[in-house]
């Protein structure tokens, strides 16, 4: 089985020389090698700066977007916790009305005070919550930030001012004309510079008038710097690095860095950043990356000469251990690749083939070795799995036809015992003629029904039989029953499993009597590819729920056992997408359909015959 070299050598006085693929892959993969370790030293000089600094790049945007996450997931839950304001409908109605006493004792103690305090304390941050409602009937509780022993409050707060406390501060003026659920502002405002915070402010709006939206308020989340940006930390890029946080005016907003010592400062204008990060650029590396939430900026400045210093020795160290993984592991490779991957693809195809059903492939492996007794294995595991679906096919196949010729065992001595009870009746008014046409439909009935024990018939003996079956009840039944016949020429050609048209119609005439007279219709066409039986009524009709019961293969009941063996019944011969389904409405009938595929009797080449 295994490719060997075979050397140069005169034979019929011709040298031969012929090298197996595995040598010539082998060959050009050590070529390869060695030109681009060759190359690799004479260009490093020049290419080493640009390849590192890529790679550099790679990992600090991979870092950064982490720590953008970081920043986005706190980010999140204070808009998220605003929303909740912004969209409790219980809220700006109370805060709409002008209340005095104890109403407004009432709508400050359960619900205005209970929905900012929840609000303030449902992000784990130290988190400072201002509302300022326009409604002066609104008290007003609020603490004292002016104190700087207060800045450092390590508690979540909520404030409630009135907006006549606002309405002349540059920063309510240029909040941005109110979308709805996406207007919202970060920026620093009162007390925020002096104690190291920041401010996300975004209105309280009555939207009873979706064309006239009203502001009955302004919330500001106020949240530290240090906490907000806690991810941004220079150390996670090395020493010397530095990160900083632009806001979408292109002011610094929070900056990590060795020689940033306090980050509470006032926010740097962003001409000074950008003179800082244009510094010698060789020696720099920047990378940015966007805060989608705010539209700020993350920056990263990296200093090149640091990652040179420490590349310098890890080049030299990686080209030997290249070198010499490149020759140990290209000959472990040729070696151990040579001696299995041949045996091992064969093994894997055998198996793909038995996946994909075809249990009649083998393989055939000399020796006494480990691969032998697998490829042995493997064949008798697929000899037994083809012996074990054959066996388990035809046992299923063999109890289904089992139950099924149990069912119509049972359902025929049935009818037999009708109709002879018909004929006795007959019999005893003298009324030959009728007799005598009732005996020769019953005879032809069982002749159609018995077929010399066929399953598949051709589609006009079933109907014939389902129409002796007819004559059989029009002797009973009289003019109290009429049937119509609406029969697809195209379909004489085909076959049909037996006996699926008879027992919906002796149905009918069971149970879906609401009169003197029921009016039955059979429609046999061919549609596309299909033949659908159709069997309608004007009877008592069903529900929904009944028709669930008849189907539910879990009820082990016998009502309505006959429609859903039938319906196993089409299912078992010719797959899950062909069977048996009804459309009834209680009060005006019953249509039943039964849809079997269009195979002539010449395409069915394996028919079941007498048992």
């Amino acid at each position: 089985m295994n490719n060997h070299w075979i050397p140069s050598s005169r034979i019929n006085g011709q040298k031969l020389g012929y090298i197996p693929i595995g040598y010539k892959l082998m060959l050009t993969f050590m070529i390869f090698i060695l030109l681009l370790v060759s190359v690799n030293f004479y260009i490093s000089h020049s290419m080493y700066d640009e390849s590192m600094r890529k790679q550099t790049r790679v990992n600090i945007q991979g870092t950064l977007k982490q720590i953008r996450d970081n920043v986005a997931y706190k980010v999140d839950d204070i808009v998220q916790t605003s929303a909740t304001l912004y969209d409790d409908p219980t809220l700006i109605q109370s805060v709409r009305r002008n209340l005095s006493g104890t109403d407004n004792h009432i709508r400050m103690n359960h619900v205005i005070l209970p929905k900012l305090e929840s609000a303030a304390k449902a992000v784990g941050l130290n988190l400072r919550l201002s509302v300022y409602f326009h409604n002066q009937t609104v008290y007003e509780k609020y603490k004292n930030w002016d104190n700087d022993n207060n800045q450092d409050f390590n508690e979540q707060t909520y404030d409630i001012y009135h907006m006549t406390r606002i309405s002349d501060e540059f920063w309510y003026f240029t909040l941005p004309e109110e979308k709805y659920n996406a207007t919202m502002m970060w920026r620093q405002v009162e007390e925020d510079e002096r104690d190291g915070r920041i401010s996300m402010i975004r209105r309280l709006v009555d939207m009873n008038n979706p064309l006239e939206i009203k502001e009955v308020g302004i919330m500001r989340f106020s949240v530290r710097l240090s906490q907000l940006f806690e991810s941004v930390d220079y150390t996670k890029l090395g020493d010397g690095s530095m990160l900083s946080v632009l806001d979408p005016f292109g002011n610094v907003v929070f900056t990590s860095g060795p020689s940033v010592e306090d980050n509470n400062d006032t926010l740097v204008k962003v001409n000074e950043y950008t003179a800082l990060a244009a510094h010698d650029q060789k020696n720099y590396l920047i990378i940015e990356e966007d805060l989608p939430q705010k539209n700020w900026k993350i920056v990263a400045q990296v200093p090149l000469n640091i990652i040179e210093q420490e590349a310098k020795s890890v080049r030299t160290v990686l080209i030997v251990i290249c070198l010499i993984c490149v020759l140990l592991f290209t000959y472990l490779g040729y070696v151990i690749s040579q001696s299995f991957s041949k045996r091992i693809l064969k093994i894997v195809g055998v198996l793909n083939a038995f996946r994909e059903g075809d249990l009649h492939k083998r393989i055939a492996y000399r020796g006494k070795g480990e691969f032998p007794q697998i490829a042995n294995a493997l064949n008798a595991m697929g000899e037994d799995f083809e012996a074990l679906i054959k066996k388990v096919y035809l046992t299923q196949l063999q109890k289904k036809e089992a139950e099924l010729e149990m069912l119509q065992s049972q359902i025929n001595p049935h009818f037999l015992y009708n109709t002879l009870s018909s004929i006795n009746q007959l019999a005893k008014f003298g009324e030959t003629e009728k007799l005598q046409d009732m005996v020769v439909q019953l005879a032809q009935f069982y002749r159609l029904t018995l077929n010399s024990g066929r399953i598949l018939i051709p589609i006009a003996l079933e109907i014939e039989q389902a129409n002796a079956y007819l004559d059989i009840q029009k002797v009973k039944y009289g003019q109290r029953m009429e049937v119509t016949f609406d029969i697809d020429t195209n379909i004489w050609p085909y076959e049909t499993i037996k006996l699926i048209l008879q027992p919906f119609i002796e149905n009918v005439l069971k149970h879906a009597w609401s009169g003197d007279r029921i009016h039955i219709r059979v429609s046999v066409k061919r549609e596309g590819d299909d033949i659908l039986y159709r069997i309608i009524d004007d009877g008592l009709g069903m529900k929904q729920e009944r028709i669930q019961e008849i189907f539910d293969p879990k009820d082990h009941s016998h009502t309505g056992c006959g429609i859903r063996n039938i319906d196993q019944r089409v299912k078992l011969h010719y797959g899950s997408e062909y069977g048996v389904s009804i459309f009834s409405k209680v009060g005006i009938g019953t249509s039943v359909q039964i849809r079997i595929p269009a195979r002539s009797r010449n395409s069915n080449p394996e028919k079941k015959g007498s048992g």
